[in-house]
């Protein structure tokens, strides 16, 4: 079978050369020179990289790409191949362990010594990986670009991200579905959730061993992994002998559940982020398996078969924290095992994240914190119920506001905090399970004996819910008084927004004023405003959890609907180069439709903030468009409806949005009357939300016993009559 080269598209060429589209476009129709294309169809021609490559440093173009970029270009259009990507693998570890002295002395070679040096470097090693040793060379004189653009990746990035992406092929190709990453912040978490003394630590579905690595950094030395996924094992294996370099690696391939290759093995600790909803785990040929000490798990239910499996594989006494999706809390046909794990003291803490803590992204994921109990040991009276799930930052007040789609919507996770929050409760729970002091609403360690009921859920909110004797009735009148104060004032602030009195109908009997429009696009070509819009790269590198903290946030279209500042996840922009908003940038959402307006100007909330897929940005010049006057006419009703298109669902297309010619003063004239109208709906918010608050406090107040009607106040004050 002949080998398969590395093509790239106009796009990737684009990329890889830093200029545009039109830019390749250009050079494919004035130089003649420019390499033809060797595959893809007419309308979406493929290049040879080679050819490219050679074409652009000809014409002294220096290669701009990202390096995860260029190795991804290189291996995707050459076909999936076992022992190709175990070998690439097997040369990422021969590269990270080199000095930078070495790979430079490398990237001198051509790339037919090149594919000799790295078989020869790789086949001392491929035993050590995981799966079957290959039984040819690992490379082909085909693979010279792939390897010169691991070894550009690793120089530059570090192994760990040549593995992503070389993993990230090989599962595009294979028939591994839910196959998620967790976030770095999420594995620190989990690993702090363990006794720093632990030594020997397993993960028996352990996909790129990131659980395994954090828990190196908190000082395991014995680092045990399994994963049915083969790229996904060796990965993992290479993976943590680059973070891990001092510690005994052992990782191995297959399914845990039904070949679990740590038999009998018993660890100080084990991590676990397992599939979730796997209704074909084993049910029926594990039926009668040893570690069901618990109870047998029903057929959907596959994540208590990995809590059972995950208590057995640990010491007396020792502890694991598996990340699990929150129906595994409440769900009916696990009822009785949950019962029996609560019984026997195995479960010590379950704690809700918030929505987008990791893949899943709409899903509140829950950590179960687990101790195998001690022959003889202390007997646990309580359970652990931690709820940050609406915790400030977490972005879960968005989610619940919100549509169908609202994880779209949410804030960037704080994670610092949630996580000092977490391990504060925690701590304070391992120190004295007894004198735990409860924070209604968040944390409460609840009695065993008060979940053996006839659901067992062990749902946090559920368990941490505000009761009566929480309440303190005079906090809460403080609290009522406060409410009904700002209440009061902004609904005086909404009536003095309401006063129309000033703007003027046309003349009695007059018609609507008339103007001459012109388009967006027409201004834009005029150079009068800029047109702006996030492009959506589906084939570059995500933005990962660990990071987007660090990241402003994104404004989205439901944040110019609802009137709010940017909420929007950096992990969910899928864009490398997404505009930056300024202040009087005026913005317009992408999708037409809902309640709310569709267009804003930006303030200095929003000035900073990365702009969101389906919104548009417009930078009007301020020597010539006033932006409250393009923001109030481009977001009038008629005019979306001119510029949309679809059926269902409508997409706004701004260039054609009509805007009045109309003089400076003139536009600046009906921009502070749009701007009083904007007031006007920020101040109808504010009022309909603080009055939602203050009925919400008033009505836990009254049903919970803190607050008595007033005419019942005055007749315990004066007594029977």
């Amino acid at each position: 079978m002949p080998e398969t080269t590395a093509h790239v598209t106009a796009a990737e060429i684009s990329r890889i050369a830093g200029v545009t589209r039109a830019t390749v476009s250009n050079w494919r129709r004035r130089h003649a020179d420019f390499p033809h294309p060797s595959g893809g169809t007419d309308t979406s021609p493929l290049y040879d990289l080679g050819a490219v490559q050679a074409w652009l440093g000809s014409r002294g173009h220096t290669q701009v790409a990202d390096p995860r970029e260029e190795l991804r270009t290189a291996v995707r259009f050459q076909a999936s191949d076992p022992d190709r990507t175990t070998g690439r693998i097997g040369f990422v570890l021969t590269l990270a362990r080199r000095s930078p002295d070495e790979t430079v002395a490398l990237a001198d070679l051509t790339d037919a010594e090149l594919v000799a040096r790295a078989a020869e470097e790789v086949a001392e090693l491929l035993a050590s990986l995981p799966g079957p040793t290959p039984v040819s060379p690992p490379f082909s004189a085909s693979d010279g670009p792939a390897l010169r653009a691991i070894l550009r990746c690793v120089r530059e990035e570090g192994g760990p991200a040549a593995l992503a992406v070389l993993a990230e092929r090989e599962l595009e190709d294979s028939a591994a579905t839910g196959v998620y990453g967790t976030p770095e912040p999420l594995t620190r978490l989990v690993a702090e959730l363990l006794p720093p003394a632990v030594a020997r630590v397993l993960d028996p579905a352990c996909g790129s061993g990131a659980l395994l690595a954090a828990a190196a950094v908190r000082g395991a030395t014995t680092l045990l992994g399994q994963d049915s996924v083969p790229v996904q094992a060796q990965r993992a294996a290479v993976g943590l002998s680059l973070a891990a370099p001092r510690a005994e690696v052992t990782v191995r391939i297959g399914d845990s559940l039904r070949a679990d290759a740590f038999d009998g093995l018993t660890a100080d600790a084990v991590v676990c982020n397992p599939p979730y909803g796997d209704r074909d785990w084993g049910h029926d040929e594990l039926a009668y398996d040893p570690r069901w000490a618990y109870g047998v798990p029903g057929r959907s239910e596959s994540e208590l078969a990995w809590v059972q499996h995950c208590l057995a594989h640990l010491a007396p006494g020792g502890w694991a924290v598996l990340i699990l999706p929150p129906a595994t809390a409440s769900r009916p046909s696990g009822r009785r095992v949950r019962a029996e794990l609560v019984r026997g003291g195995a479960v010590r803490a379950v704690l809700a994240l918030p929505a987008g803590a990791a893949p899943p992204l709409h899903v509140c994921l829950q950590l179960w914190v687990l101790q195998r109990p001690e022959p003889g040991g202390p007997e646990r009276k309580s359970v652990l119920f931690v709820d940050m799930a609406g915790s400030p930052g977490s972005g879960a007040g968005e989610q619940a506001a919100g549509s169908p789609r609202a994880g779209s919507f949410r804030a960037p996770i704080d994670w610092a905090g949630l996580t000092a929050r977490t391990l504060a409760h925690w701590e304070a729970f391992t120190a004295d399970p007894d004198g735990f002091a409860a924070e209604p609403g968040t944390a409460r360690a609840v009695p065993v004996v008060d979940l053996l009921d006839e659901l067992v859920d062990l749902t946090p909110a559920r368990q941490v819910r505000i009761s009566r004797t929480d309440v303190d009735p005079v906090e809460l009148s403080t609290r009522t008084d406060t409410g009904r104060r700002e209440l009061t004032e902004a609904a005086r602030s909404l009536l003095d927004a309401a006063d129309l009195t000033a703007w003027t109908p046309p003349e009695p009997g007059g018609s609507a004023r008339e103007w001459r429009t012109a388009t967006a696009s027409d201004l834009a070509r005029g150079g009068a405003l800029t047109l702006l819009r996030s492009v959506p790269d589906t084939k570059g590198a995500q933005p990962d959890g660990a990071s987007s903290a660090l990241v402003p946030p994104v404004l989205t279209g439901a944040d110019i609907a609802r009137g709010t500042s940017p909420t929007g996840d950096p992990a969910e922009l899928h864009s490398e180069a997404a505009p930056v908003i300024a202040v009087g940038d005026v913005l317009v959402r992408g999708i037409a439709g809902g309640t709310g307006p569709m267009a804003r100007v930006a303030d200095e909330g929003d000035a900073g903030a990365l702009l969101g897929p389906h919104v548009h940005l417009l930078r009007p010049d301020p020597a010539r468009l006033d932006s409250w006057f393009l923001a109030g006419f481009l977001g009038s009703t008629e005019n979306v409806a001119g510029a949309s298109t679809g059926s269902t669902v409508l997409h706004v297309s701004p260039g054609r949005l009509r805007v009045p010619l109309l003089p400076l003063a003139e536009q600046r004239r009906y921009g502070e009357a749009f701007r009083h109208v904007h007031g006007l709906r920020a101040r109808a918010r504010r009022a309909a939300r603080l009055a939602e608050e203050t009925a919400a406090l008033l009505t836990d107040g009254l049903t919970g016993g803190a607050l008595l009607p007033a005419t019942a106040a005055a007749a315990t004050d004066t007594g029977p009559a």
